[in-house]
């Protein structure tokens, strides 16, 4: 007789398309989805500038729909970005909204489609669970085989010179996702390596969660570290390489569905100073701080990253603690391959600054209360130190 499974949620987008060059007929396709026409598309200037955006707009614009491109997200977006970019959507009476680009791009996609049609004042939002009532319709198409936002529930503001704040709704999540890898083409080895990274860190966390870690999220947190382990570095090195980038995009995609559902820990929890103060892409400072992260969790986890090995590594005759060290190691060493910067020295973080960061990271509660292990902020200043 067993106790039976516990009992748990797992939630998601309402529909994922998984298709090489599907941006290309992007108004075909979401002219079959949905009625409106008044589109806003929420992206950055680099990828508008550079025409990346000019089939879907095409095809948008060949199927009837009146498109305003809002280009002006920056990377950790503050408060006044997203207020741009709502004011910019009422102007043009937008009735659907379509996050194109990184993981900021896909944030203020989200907000953007809430505040079309809330009288909420964005200081209300913040937390989780705080969004009332419905939202403007919600596509959203990633261009970086990272963050996952376009399955994710959170959007990351910047609110102050340093400072972030999260908030986390069901009304986040979109209506359609599409994922075409052909986006992810142009995308640089030193991007494509730290939001390769950011991928697999958000899927081991959540694999050893200690909030919500469920069996749903433990098989997409599995697939998603397998896929992504496998084609890093062919992805660094040969960024044409269309099996590679596929892989990679729906690795993200399925790492995104399980830190939604099982939250990210203390990985996060000290990048997010390391963004706010030295404004390092989030991506970069995931991969600063696993490695500390995971040899400190390792006295609770090391079961779990032992099952994480066989993922990435085979199964072998190893005991636990042995098969926790490799991973560790295996990781490591996928690091140092895929040439991302390695120790936060690299990336002109100062000493002096370290216990600044250590103070700063306690702040994120939301996510340390996931971590296996507990951290105090003497903790966090020794994991700085390492990560130095």
């Amino acid at each position: 007789m067993t106790d039976g499974i516990s009992p748990f949620s797992f939630d998601t987008p309402g529909s994922t398309l998984v298709e090489w060059g599907g941006a290309k007929r992007m108004g075909e396709l979401l002219s079959e989805w949905f009625p409106e026409r008044k589109l806003l598309i929420v992206t950055d200037k680099f990828l508008h500038e550079n025409g990346l955006l000019d089939p879907a707009i095409a095809s948008l614009k060949e199927h009837g729909f009146a498109v305003t491109v809002f280009d002006d997200v920056v990377a950790d977006p503050p408060e006044a970005v997203l207020m741009s970019c709502v004011a910019s959507a009422k102007e043009a009476q937008a009735d659907i909204v379509l996050g194109l680009g990184g993981g900021s791009s896909m944030d203020i996609a989200k907000l953007v489609a809430v505040m079309l049609v809330s009288e909420q004042p964005l200081a209300e939002l913040y937390g989780i669970g705080n969004v009332k009532g419905k939202r403007t319709p919600l596509v959203q198409v990633p261009t970086t085989a990272g963050t996952g936002s376009e399955v994710t529930n959170i959007t990351i503001l910047t609110t102050g010179e340093t400072t972030k704040m999260g908030i986390v709704s069901h009304q986040l999540y979109a209506d359609r996702v599409l994922l075409d890898a052909e986006l992810t083409v142009g995308l640089p080895a030193v991007q494509t390596a730290a939001t390769g990274i950011d991928a697999m860190v958000h899927a081991i966390e959540a694999f050893t969660s200690q909030h919500k870690k469920n069996m749903l999220s433990d098989v997409f947190a599995k697939e998603a570290l397998r896929l992504i382990a496998a084609n890093l570095v062919t992805a660094c090195e040969d960024g044409c390489n269309r099996a590679a980038r596929e892989a990679m995009l729906l690795g993200a995609n399925l790492a995104g569905q399980a830190f939604s559902n099982s939250p990210v820990g203390a990985v996060h929890a000290l990048a997010y100073p390391l963004g706010g103060h030295y404004h390092l892409p989030h991506g970069l400072t995931n991969a600063l701080m696993l490695g500390p992260v995971l040899r400190y969790n390792m006295r609770e986890a090391a079961p779990l990253y032992a099952e994480l090995a066989d993922v990435v590594m085979g199964p072998t005759e190893e005991g636990a603690q042995a098969r926790s060290v490799n991973f560790v190691t295996f990781m490591e060493d996928l690091m140092d391959r895929s040439a991302a910067p390695r120790r936060l020295r690299d990336c002109k973080v100062t000493q002096e600054s370290l216990p600044r960061l250590a103070k700063d990271a306690m702040l994120q509660s939301r996510l340390l209360i996931n971590n296996p292990v507990e951290v105090t902020e003497a903790d966090a200043l020794a994991l700085y130190r390492e990560a130095f």
